[in-house]
């Protein structure tokens, strides 16, 4: 098999309406999105196997991978169709067969009928800890295995993001090499899928439900080959049976929000049928979505950072299908092109005023005191926000020894996360800086910049694109040497733990354990994000 990956670029229509997609109704569908305020990062509308219409905005950029969430999940099924079609094991193979060493010393009936239809239909009936912790000394698949019952394996659904996990590892032991290897050849490479990127335990073992990273056109290029029965560019790809079988309902749910409602099959969600008719979507956190309308022949994929799902779905079965039509063609709407290239939703950096104390800060080494306990519940205030590193195998440190060297246009921001030590430019004039920095393993780009809000208090900007979340770092100086630092993330961890608050109490439905629950995450924030003292 080929192993070599090779660009493949889906054609473009000429125009929307060339492929039956309503260039106004696009542009409206964008104008509500902004008028909301909703952090769209990029979408892609496809018709007939072509690119109608797409979107980047500033500073997300088409050649950048994104992280796809629980997109993951849909990557994870499609690897595990591949392995059926391999002959190295059946929806109906045992858990317990695959990893014997797990078994425990008293029957556990249970997870003597865990097979891989439960993990991958959600029906296992493991209940994990909630936002349990992936660090390094943490073995998942014994966590996973030790865990309690919510009901018996194939009783009912239940969303659990480490029966992905499990997968993953199944495949690694059957196939003998990591998830990302084994595709390759498979997937990969057949839809030129360049650098796909996946988050792993200590062991190597892809995360699975979670972690995987690619570009928004690789998200449509994996949705058009499911539409297509499993072919792409004229050859199949992913087998048929399983392209077939894994989109359609399987099990049926009532999710956290109504779009959630209408079932799920093998890594993917069924769409609503009264609001987007026949479809399946793979859906990630903060509304990483790629869409088929089955009965238009039409992909809808797009790479956000909104905590609420729901707005963004009800937007999208607001404007898709009407957008398709069959049949004469409209005009396409004037200035459709100038319209989608010129909206920005971050906006060039203002140039920052200059303070008179920089002379006094410049190479001084600022030393803070070390919040312990954020290290313990694995939530250290590091550059990247909690959210993009609480599920990592390797967990930042809490950020320590930073520098701050000004010069005419710029700074230079040092600093030390553990054993990693990194650096970045942050523009000062009115621009960005991209830098590569590697923290817990993981190699990030990052787009800076600094801003002196007054004489004492200094912003840095650091957002790493590849990510859905931006981090600030705010500065406030005082007499005598003092000052203090405190991360505020984007989107908000209030918005964020909201979130979370909502799957909790979805998941579960013991009372006093809700109460609790919903009062430790309205606590977070000033856990998460606190204040931290130091001098320079």
């Amino acid at each position: 098999m080929p192993t070599t990956q090779t660009h493949i670029a889906l054609p473009r229509a000429k125009t929307p309406e060339a492929v039956g997609v309503s260039s106004a109704e696009v542009l409206a569908f964008l104008r509500e999105v902004e008028e909301a305020r909703l952090e769209l990062h990029s979408f892609m509308v496809l018709r007939h196997g072509q690119v109608a219409a797409e979107c980047f905005r500033a500073p997300f950029r088409a050649e950048y991978n994104h992280q796809m969430w629980s997109v993951s999940k849909s990557v994870t099924a499609t690897a595990i169709g591949f392995a059926i079609y391999d002959g190295l094991l059946t929806l109906d193979t045992r858990v317990l067969d695959i990893f014997p060493e797990y078994a425990p010393n008293r029957t556990d009936y249970a997870l003597e009928k865990l097979t891989v239809r439960h993990l991958v239909s959600m029906t296992s009936g493991k209940s994990p800890p909630y936002l349990s912790p992936k660090g390094a000394n943490v073995d998942w698949l014994r966590t996973y295995m030790e865990a309690s019952w919510y009901n018996d394996p194939g009783a009912e659904f239940r969303y659990i993001n480490e029966n992905f996990y499990v997968l993953c590892a199944i495949l690694v032991r059957v196939t003998g090499q990591s998830v990302l290897r084994y595709l390759t050849p498979r997937l990969f490479v057949p839809l030129g899928i360049e650098n796909p990127f996946w988050e792993t335990d200590n062991w190597g073992i892809e995360a699975g439900g979670w972690g995987f990273y690619a570009k928004t056109e690789d998200l449509a290029k994996l949705m058009l080959c499911y539409q297509q029965g499993g072919q792409f560019a004229g050859k199949q790809v992913i087998p048929a049976a399983w392209a077939r079988e894994a989109v359609r309902l399987q099990t049926p749910c009532v999710g956290l929000h109504s779009s959630c409602n209408a079932g799920y099959g093998f890594g993917f969600w069924r769409n609503p049928a009264d609001r987007a008719g026949d479809g399946y979507r793979a859906n990630g956190m903060f509304c990483q979505f790629g869409i088929n309308f089955s009965d238009y022949d039409a992909v809808f994929v797009c790479n956000s950072a909104v905590t609420d799902e729901e707005v963004v779905h009800q937007l999208i079965w607001k404007h898709f299908p009407a957008a398709f039509f069959d049949g004469d063609a409209p005009q396409t709407a004037e200035h459709f092109a100038d319209t989608l290239g010129a909206s920005r939703y971050e906006a060039p950096p203002p140039v920052s005023v200059r303070s008179p104390l920089e002379p006094q800060i410049t190479g001084r080494r600022i030393l803070l005191q070390r919040k312990r306990l954020l290290q313990l519940i694995h939530f250290p205030v590091g550059v990247l926000p909690v959210i993009v590193t609480a599920k990592t195998a390797v967990l930042p440190r809490q950020i320590s020894n930073i520098t701050l060297d000004f010069a005419p246009d710029a700074l230079h921001f040092s600093w030390h996360e553990g054993h990693e030590e990194n650096r970045v430019t942050c523009g000062m004039d009115g621009t960005t800086h991209s830098d590569t920095i590697r923290l817990g393993g993981i190699d990030y780009r990052t787009l800076s910049h600094a801003l002196w809000q007054d004489e004492g208090t200094l912003d840095v900007h650091i957002r790493a694109v590849e990510t859905i979340a931006a981090q600030r770092l705010r500065f406030v100086f005082g007499k005598k040497g003092k000052v203090t630092m405190q991360s505020l993330s984007s989107p908000p961890i209030e918005d964020i733990l909201g979130f979370l608050t909502e799957g909790a109490v979805f998941l579960f439905k013991f009372k006093p354990l809700l109460a609790l629950i919903r009062w430790a995450l309205r606590q977070l924030p000033k856990f998460i994000e606190p204040v931290h003292k130091g001098w320079y």
